[in-house]
Order: structure tokens, then sequence, then C-alpha cells
């Protein structure tokens, strides 16, 4: 699963200044912001985020930028806007779309720049420096943040427009641009008192901070574990490859002779999956559940208590009954209820299949006489044997025929005979660590579409997960015709020297998702950055990367490049019937982890006071509430729940679930009409990637599909009819 792309700055992150603000007046704030920016820019003439980077296509000069420029850089690019946003509120004619609306959407180009190159360096390649300038941005971004929508002169401009909208001919994309930028002002306190301003401001800085501070704990958590194995004989189980990992990882710790296994997900899941010692697998479970919950230093059940009674009460302050019905009024989904429906529908089947599985599982124990009953940290090992026994297959199996090299080329593959989109690979590009490789992609008729990075292996500065992001986005504005710039980040196991990379079948798959969000970037094509590629509701971001996983289990596909690393070797069919057949397996469970997650992320976000709940209590009643058996956890417990609390899904977690019911659906069209039918392709492109978010999304997905989704092809895929 992905993390969220950064916006543009002027639709999230926007900075401006208060004009009316110490009584100051527009031209001496306008005056003061000129004069800061020319001070910055001439004080760090150096700094690599003030001149044309001079590289192809403008990627970062990364070799060039150091810690010690983005700070200045920050303040520059604040400056700047500050001195845009004034000179736009001071305009002395008439507002106008183009003098109002298009002006605010051109501007914040400098900030703009900096902040897509630290905020994807403090995912992928973070340091301590990084974090600390993090912590000190944040304030003045949330605060400028709130200058902009606090901002009444800008506003009554605003206002102006929007009454005017339906005499003005706007075509789509302008339409919807003013809708939205109307909505931000008043989403973003605009119209509460200048009292309420005040404690809005106070709010959002203070969630800002707990934010990082909660990102912060997880990831020291996360790297401060290690489960060192010394008898080699505690590895039996584990395949040949995996041990190999855990010795270079231990090596690399000066650990010589010895196995070391982390909570990273790429270490633990193989560890639980085949490890026969279940004393060390419930070591290792343990210490991933209870990330940030040891009552340590980096605990985070204060942190994300404070962060959830804070959010009610700013929605409580803007007039929503909930932060959920705050932030959902911008989704497809539109409202809490909406979504609790949703997954109540699904939840019965899941977890009734969840419990069929694990009954099965506890037969087998039975059987070998194990004379336990199954707990969480055996469901990974048993349903691994129960694979092999009912379809003899395991993931290992998969694994020669899914290397990452291969993978890539099945990836792009598809997307070719989709899109007509084809790569070419440079080596003499910068990059901010020697493992990202970077490519340009081109269109069928040879034109240039934009560059694609690629970061795959799992380290100490990246966080956990996979996800797309863009260092630029397509846009068409003043005659600038922007190529995009767009990096996949993934966390796989690095192989040991002088092997290849070798891929579960889930990893691979994985490698098409986010891939899927990689062309929904890079085949953008709208006037506005704001509306370009991901940039659209929470909860309709994934559904391109989801239809994207469907073209890797297609026998075409496969035969293309699931090829033995050793032996050249094409993927059996034998064994790829088995894939098939097993596709269904322990979706009880995978269904259940998430979705008790996302039941989790609701109860949160759907508290009614400011109250600092006790966050044990509070997850163990929402546990009990929803009725999760105690042999699955949440996939995400609270206080390790990032995507919630540190990043940008909360009361939205259920978008995956969400997004798979059109995924599902969508795919549908391409195996009514062949998986590869270029008409079906063509309007794929063209109403769902390549639209953005210049459209209502449901007005453009029944464009393309001609109808609204359904929920059976997702319960169909997944074994639960």
């Amino acid at each position: 699963m992905k993390g969220l792309p950064l916006k543009p700055l002027v639709a999230s992150i926007t900075l401006a200044l208060t004009l009316t603000a110490c009584g100051m007046t527009t031209e001496v704030k306008t005056n003061t912001a000129a004069n800061e920016f020319a001070q910055l820019k001439q004080a760090n003439a150096q700094n690599p985020f003030f001149v044309e980077y001079g590289t192809f296509q403008e990627i970062p000069d990364f070799d060039r930028i150091k810690d010690e420029h983005y700070l200045p850089a920050f303040k520059a690019g604040i400056a700047q806007l500050q001195m845009q946003i004034a000179t736009i509120a001071s305009n002395p004619d008439a507002p106008t779309f183009a003098n109002t609306i298009e002006a605010m959407e051109f501007s914040g180009d400098l900030l703009t720049r900096v902040a897509s190159v630290f905020y994807n360096l403090t995912g992928a390649n973070t340091n301590k420096q990084l974090q600390e300038i993090s912590k000190e941005v944040s304030p003045l971004l949330s605060a400028s943040n709130d200058d902009i929508y606090l901002n009444n002169a800008l506003f009554q401009r605003v206002k102006v427009v929007h009454s005017q909208a339906d005499k003005l001919g706007l075509n789509t994309a302008q339409r919807k641009l003013l809708e939205d930028t109307y909505k931000k002002f008043t989403r973003g306190g605009a119209n509460l008192s200048e009292q309420d301003k005040t404690t809005l401001r106070a709010l959002n800085e203070k969630i800002g901070k707990l934010n990082l501070e909660f990102g912060d704990n997880l990831l020291a958590e996360t790297n401060d574990y290690q489960l060192v194995v010394e008898n080699k004989a505690d590895l039996s189980g584990l395949p040949q490859d995996v041990i190999d990992t855990a010795a270079a990882t231990a090596n690399k710790n000066g650990q010589d002779g010895k196995w070391i296994f982390t909570t990273q997900r790429p270490s633990i899941t193989p560890f639980l999956t085949y490890a026969d010692n279940r004393e060390l697998r419930q070591q290792i479970y343990t210490a991933y559940v209870e990330r940030a919950n040891n009552d340590n230093a980096h605990d985070n059940k204060q942190v994300l208590a404070k962060i959830a009674a804070l959010r009610a009460e700013r929605a409580t302050l803007m007039g929503y009954p909930t932060h959920a019905h705050f932030a959902l009024e911008e989704r497809t989904a539109k409202t809490p209820e909406n979504v609790y429906a949703l997954l109540d529908k699904v939840w019965p089947a899941a977890l009734k299949q969840a419990k069929n599985e694990m009954a099965v599982m506890q037969e087998l124990i039975d059987a070998e006489k194990g004379g336990f009953k199954l707990a969480a940290w055996d469901w990974w090992y048993y349903s691994d044997k129960i694979r092999v026994a009912k379809y003899s297959f395991n993931e290992q199996q998969t694994k020669p025929y899914f290397s990452l090299e291969s993978t890539l080329e099945g990836v792009f593959y598809t997307a070719n005979r989709l899109f007509g989109i084809t790569v070419k690979e440079r080596t003499d590009l910068p990059k901010y660590h020697d493992e990202v490789r970077t490519w340009e992609v081109h269109d069928k008729d040879g034109s240039l579409i934009g560059v694609f990075m690629g970061d795959y292996f799992v380290r100490d500065s990246k966080r956990g997960g996979a996800w797309m992001n863009s260092y630029r986005q397509q846009y068409n504005m003043n005659g600038v015709n922007s190529k995009p710039i767009i990096v996949n980040v993934l966390n796989y196991p690095r192989p040991a020297p002088g092997e290849p990379a070798l891929l579960t079948f889930d990893e691979a798959s994985t490698l098409f998702h986010e891939f899927g969000h990689a062309v929904h970037g890079l085949l953008s094509n709208v006037q506005y950055r704001s509306q370009a590629g991901t940039s659209v509701p929470r909860d309709y971001v994934e559904f391109p990367s989801q239809v994207m996983e469907n073209w890797m289990t297609q026998p075409e596909v496969l035969a293309q490049f699931a090829k033995h690393y050793q032996t050249g070797e094409v993927i059996p069919q034998s064994l790829v019937n088995k894939i098939q057949a097993a596709s269904k397996f322990n979706q009880g469970f995978a269904t259940v982890e998430y979705m008790a997650a996302t039941y989790l992320d609701l109860d949160w976000h759907t508290l009614k006071d400011n109250t600092i709940h006790d966050a044990a209590k509070f997850e163990a009643d929402s546990i009990a509430k929803m009725g999760l058996m105690k042999e699955i956890a949440p996939r995400y417990r609270s206080t390790y729940f990032s995507h919630i609390f540190s990043g940008g899904y909360s009361a939205g977690y259920y978008s995956y679930l969400w997004s798979d019911i059109l995924g599902a659906d969508a795919f549908e069209a391409f195996k009514e009409n062949g998986i590869f039918d270029p008409k079906t392709a063509a309007d794929f492109r063209k109403y769902i990637l390549s639209s953005g978010g210049s459209e209502d999304p449901m007005v453009l997905y029944k464009k393309f599909r001609g109808k609204e989704a359904g929920i059976e092809p997702l319960l169909r895929s997944r074994g639960l009819l």
C-alpha cells in the first residue's frame, strides 16, 4: 500500500500571509515579502533551489542539494508566495477567474520545488538533520496555510468569482478548480469569527507537531528492535535466501556469525511464515504489534490520543459532528455512515471465512499433536502449511520466476500493451541514493511523457511500506508544458552480494500495484497542477493501482516475464494453476485484519468531544465492539497506525476497500472485451488516468464503465460469496 502523493502547494500546503494582521496594509506586506525574498535569494545565491538544475527534464540536482539548503529555500519560498498572494489580494481590478483563481493556482513555484524534494527524502532517505528541519518547517507551513485560507481580503475575491460561476463560460476543469478553491477557504475556516480563526490556527499547529512526533517515534521503535539468532538450529524452516539476508544484516551490524531479523515487513513476514521455532515467532510478532506501545520515550499512546482529541475539537469548531464527517465530505464516500454501512456488508462474510480458515489450521495442529491452540503468531506459519497441503503451493516456489529485473520487464510490457508507452533506462542522471534507478518514458508516437524513478530496497533511512510520489507533476499552465517526474519507493529485502533480488508472488504484485500509481501520474494530461494525476479524493486514489495488479496474473503476461532467473524457463502452467487456485486462500484473514484497522480508524475519528482517551482501553473497546477474534490483530494497531496519525488517511483507511470495489468492477470491462482491448485501454487512459482530478471522479468512472460499480466482483475475487 502506498503513501499519499505530495499535492501541489496551492492545493495542499499553500502558504500565504494574513494581509490584515498587525494593522499592516497590503502594500506594506507585499513590499516586506518582496524584500525578504530578495534578501534570501541574494544570501543563498549558491543554493541549488534558487537556480535551474540544468539536468535532464530538470531532475533535482541531488548531488548538489545538501541538508543545509532546505531551510533557507523553504523560507524564501514562503516569502515569494507571500508576495504573490499579497499581489493577488491587492489587485485593484475586479476579481476574475484569471486574476484570482488561476493566479493562485500558478503561484508558489519555489515552495513547490523545495517541498517536493524535501518530503520525498524524509520518507525515502531521511536522517536526523532532515527530521529536525521538518519539525522547524512544520509549524511554518501550518501557520502559513492557515494564513491564506483565513485571509478575508483574498476570500472576498474568491467569493465574488464563485458567485458568478454560471456566467463565466468555464470548462469542466476550470469550474472544478473554482469550486475546489472556494471549498478550501470555507473548509479552512474562512467563515469563522476572528476568535475562532485564532483557535483554529493553534489547533492546526499542535496537530502538525504531533503528527511528526508520532512518525519519529514509530521509526525509532522499528529501527531499535532486533531479533538476534545465535543458534543455527533456530533457523529451521527458513528458506536459504531469507537466512542469507539475515546474515548480511548481522554482518552490517557488526555481529558476524549471527542472524538478525527485524520488524520491517520484508524480514518479519518470512520469519513468521517459515520459522519452525514457535517461541521466536512469538517474540518477533509481539515486538511488531507492540511497537510504540512500550511506555518508553517512543511511546505513541498519549501522542495519538491527543491527535484524535484535537481533530475532534477542530471538527466541532468547523461545525461538523466529528472529524470523520469533516474528512469524508471531500471523498466519494461522503459520510462515515456510508463507510460503516459498506464495512458492515463485507465484515460478516470475511469473519466467517477467517474462522473457517482458523478451524482448518487447528485441525492440522491437533493432527501434528502440537498440544496448543492457534495463536496470532502461528497464523502465517500454519496457513502456509495448509496452502502447501491443499494446493501443493507456497510462495517460495514462485521466487525464482519473479526476479526484480524480470518483474520490471513485466510491468513495462503491460504498460506498453495497454497504453503504448516505452521506457529507456538512464544511468547518468542525478539520484538521491545509489540504489535509485531512472527511466525516460515515451509515448507511442515517440514523444517524451516524463521520467520514472524506482527505489526498491529496504534501509534504515526509509519508512516502511510502498508508495508513489512525484518530484514534479504534469500540468499545462502559462504556456509551460511540465513533464512529470514520478518515483516508486518500495522495501524489498536487499539480496546477498552477487545474487539477484527474488520476489515472492505478493511482492511482485506490489510492484505492479505501485506502477499503477506511477502511470496515473505519468499519463496525466491536465491544465492545472492541482488536478494532475493522483490529485483525486483519497478513496479513489488507490483504484487505478488496484486495477493494474490484475494483469500480473494473466497467463499471457506471465509468459512474457515470469522466467526462471537461472534457466530462463517460463513459469510452468501447472504452477500458474496453483497460484490461481490458491489466490482465494487466506482471504478471510487478509480481509479481516484490514477491516479491523479500518473500523479502528473510524472509531478514533467519530469521537464527538475532545476528551483525551486512554488509547489502550479505547482500542480494546473498539476491537470488542467489532467482534474481532483474538487470533487476528488489526493490520495496524493504534500506536503504529501511521496512515492515520502521521499520514493523510485519517478517517480514510477504508479507501483501499472502496478502491478495490472500483478496481474489481473496472477489470470486469477488460475481461469482457479482452485484457488488452485497445478501446477499453484507451477509455481507461482517457477517463481515469489522464483526467486526474479535473472532473468529479465518479462521473469519470461512469464515463469509462457506463455504470456504477457493483460489490459482487470484489466479493467473488476474494472468495467471500
